[in-house]
C-alpha cells in the first residue's frame, strides 16, 4: 500500500485516511493506431484501468487509425500528431515536450521503436519516469528496414539510460532483446491480456457464424485469422490443409484477415493448385471475431517468424476452442498443454497436430477447450494484466519520488 497523499481528477488532495492508492496521471505515447497487437492491447488496457487509480491519456506520433476512435469512445484523451516517417519525424521533438510538459504526468509508457525514441528521450529530458513497450522479436535484416536496424541499436544504447523499465508482452521478445544488447536489469514480461467476458462460448454464437459459412452441424472447422503476410505463412497452410483432406472428409477451413479473400489471385492460385477451394472460405477482416471464433472447433496459427504473443490465441482459448500452434514468440508456452505446438514451415508436422485434435473425441476436445479458458484465466486475464501495469506504474512513480527527496 502507498503512503502518499491521493489527488482527485482535478488535482484536489485528499485526506490520507480516506484513500489507498494515489491517482497516477499516464501518458501513453505510441508509434500508430492500426490494427496490430500492441495498438489493440494498449486500448483494452485503457478500458481495464481502474479509474480510481490510473488516468489515462495518449499520444500517437503517426495518423488517425482504426484504433483511435475506440479511445475516444472510452473518455481518453488522444492527440495525433500526423508525423512524417523516418528522420522527419524527429523535428517534431519540441512538440513532444510541449505537451509532455503540459501533461504533467507520473509515468510516460511508450509502445513499440519510434515511440520509445521520440517519447522516451523526451520524457527523460523532463525527469518524467519512463516505461518502454516492446511487442516484436527477432529482427530478421532481410525483413527488416535499415532504418529501423538502427533504430533498435540506438535504442539498446540508449536502454542504459533513458528508460527505467523495459517490458516485453513476451519471454521470448525479452530473451531477444537482451542479445540485441538492451539493459538486462531493466528487461521483464508481462504477457497480454484478454477480456474473458468478451471472448467465451456460446452456443448461439456458433450457431450464427456456422449459418453464415453455411457449414453443417456435423462438419470440424479449423479456423484461421490473420492478414496476408509471408509472416502469417497461408502456404504452409494451405499445404497442411491439402494432406488433411485426404484423410477427412468432414473437414472446413475458414480463414479471416486482411487481403485473405478470393480476390487475392496469389492464394487461389495455391488453393486451386493444390486442390483445396472446395475446403476453404476466405472471408477477408472481420470486425467482430469475438462472434466468429465460438464457430471454429480447432484454431490454427501457422505464423513462420515474427510473433511474440499473438492475440488470436488467447482470445480462442478463451472461447474455449482448442489450439495447433506453430513455436514461433510465446505461442506454444500460451497453449501450454491445452493444445498442440508444432515446428514452423513444416506442413506435414502441421497436418499430423490438425488431424490429431480434429480426430478426437468430441467430449476431449471439449474437455481441452475448457481447459484451454482455464489457463486464459488463471494467467492471462486482461484484469490481471492490467494490474500487473497498474503497480509497475505505481513502483516506477515511487522509485522517482524517493531519489528526488
Amino acid at each position: 500500500m502507498l503512503d502518499w497523499k491521493a489527488r482527485d481528477r482535478r488535482g484536489i488532495h485528499a485526506p490520507e485516511k480516506e484513500v489507498r492508492f494515489r491517482l497516477l496521471r499516464i501518458v501513453h505515447v505510441i508509434t500508430g493506431l492500426g490494427m496490430g497487437g500492441a495498438e489493440i492491447m494498449l486500448d483494452r488496457l485503457l478500458g481495464a484501468f481502474d479509474g480510481q487509480r490510473v488516468e489515462s491519456s495518449v499520444i500517437c506520433l503517426s495518423g488517425e487509425g482504426p484504433i483511435a476512435p475506440r479511445i475516444r469512445e472510452r473518455g481518453v484523451p488522444l492527440q495525433v500528431l500526423d508525423l512524417p516517417t523516418g528522420p522527419k519525424a524527429l523535428a517534431a521533438y519540441p512538440r513532444m515536450l510541449s505537451l509532455l510538459r503540459s501533461a504533467r504526468p507520473d509515468v510516460v509508457h511508450t509502445w513499440m521503436y519510434h515511440a520509445d525514441f521520440l517519447g522516451g528521450t523526451a520524457a527523460r529530458a523532463l525527469g518524467i519516469p519512463v516505461i518502454w513497450a516492446l511487442h516484436a522479436t527477432t529482427m530478421d535484416a532481410a525483413k527488416t528496414s535499415r532504418a529501423t536496424r538502427w533504430l533498435i541499436g540506438a535504442l539498446a544504447k540508449l536502454s542504459p539510460y533513458v528508460p527505467d523499465r523495459v517490458v516485453s508482452c513476451s519471454n521470448v521478445g525479452r530473451a531477444a532483446h537482451a542479445d540485441m544488447g538492451y539493459e538486462k536489469a531493466k528487461l521483464s514480461v508481462i504477457p497480454n491480456g484478454f477480456d474473458t467476458a468478451r471472448f467465451r462460448k456460446s452456443d448461439s454464437l456458433r450457431a450464427a457464424a456456422r449459418a453464415r459459412w453455411q457449414v453443417g452441424a456435423d462438419e470440424l472447422v479449423v479456423g484461421h485469422v490473420a492478414r496476408f503476410h509471408p509472416q502469417k505463412d497461408h502456404s504452409t497452410l494451405l499445404e497442411a490443409i491439402a494432406r488433411c483432406a485426404q484423410s477427412n472428409a468432414k473437414l472446413r477451413f475458414v480463414f479471416f484477415g486482411t487481403d485473405v479473400t478470393s480476390q487475392n489471385t496469389g492464394l487461389m492460385s495455391l488453393a486451386r493448385e493444390l486442390g483445396v477451394t472446395d475446403r476453404c472460405l476466405f472471408l477477408g477482416p472481420s470486425t467482430a471475431v469475438d462472434s466468429e471464433l465460438p464457430g471454429f472447433d480447432v484454431l490454427v496459427s501457422s505464423s513462420r517468424y515474427g510473433e511474440a504473443f499473438p492475440l488470436v490465441i488467447g482470445e480462442a482459448m478463451a472461447s474455449e476452442v482448442p489450439c495447433v500452434v506453430t513455436d514461433v514468440g510465446d505461442s506454444a508456452y500460451i497453449v501450454g498443454d491445452t493444445g498442440i505446438a508444432v515446428s514452423p514451415a513444416n506442413p506435414a508436422e502441421l497436418a499430423t497436430a490438425l488431424l490429431k485434435l480434429t480426430g478426437q473425441d468430441p467430449s476431449a476436445r471439449h474437455a481441452l477447450g475448457a481447459a484451454a479458458r482455464a489457463r486464459i484465466e488463471a494467467e492471462f486475464s486482461l484484469a490481471r494484466v492490467a494490474e500487473l501495469y497498474t503497480r509497475l506504474y505505481e513502483e516506477v512513480a515511487q522509485e522517482r519520488k524517493a531519489r528526488a527527496s
